[in-house]
């Protein structure tokens, strides 16, 4: 009886340890880890991004436009309000990079056109925050899939998080080459 009851309470353990050692290590991406990891575009285009808070994105739809796609369509106070939400750890891939510190992440695989600008943020100890148009104390303008949307301000904060044992195992190989000569 005292037996079964270790051999269970030790099984329970190791499923546990188990399960902690093999879930991601979610860290949020800086610039500094880039450098030091001499990760390159596409180095980067083979990493997991995931997203770190939710994220709400909401835009009035003018008279006679109700396009609907993965957004819900809310109506208030009379008006069409689509809104876009991505949840936190939602997976995304690295589509392009329009700068040298800026990531263009798709969490959406119908289009490409719908991604989102990320950045490294000085302010944020150069870690990869939301960007936008434009910020004020309760908002901010972020275009996704060519409209503007609004979102609240928390969101500047929302960060592109990697699972740090994944993406450390990109292996670099570079081969010179030595050039070819002529023989006569």
């Amino acid at each position: 009886m005292i037996n079964s009851k270790f051999s269970a309470l030790a099984l329970g353990s190791a499923l546990i340890m188990l399960t902690f050692s093999c879930s991601p290590r979610l860290t949020p991406l800086s610039g500094e880890m880039i450098k030091e990891n001499g990760w390159s575009s596409e180095d980067l285009k083979h990493v997991q991004f995931y997203l770190a808070n939710d994220l709400i994105l909401s835009r009035r739809l003018s008279t006679g436009e109700s396009t609907i796609s993965n957004g819900k369509i809310r109506i208030r106070d009379g008006q069409k309000i689509e809104q876009i939400i991505i949840k936190s750890g939602t997976p995304g891939t690295l589509l392009f990079m329009p700068k040298e510190d800026r990531m263009a992440i798709s969490f959406d695989d119908s289009s490409n056109a719908k991604y989102l600008i990320f950045g490294a943020s000085p302010k944020m100890r150069s870690r990869f925050v939301l960007f936008g148009k434009e910020w004020d104390a309760h908002s901010g303008k972020i275009t996704y899939n060519g409209q503007i949307y609004d979102t609240s301000s928390e969101s500047a904060f929302n960060a592109l998080l990697v699972d740090l044992k994944r993406a450390s195992k990109i292996i670099h190989e570079t081969e010179v080459a030595q050039g070819r000569k002529i023989v006569n």
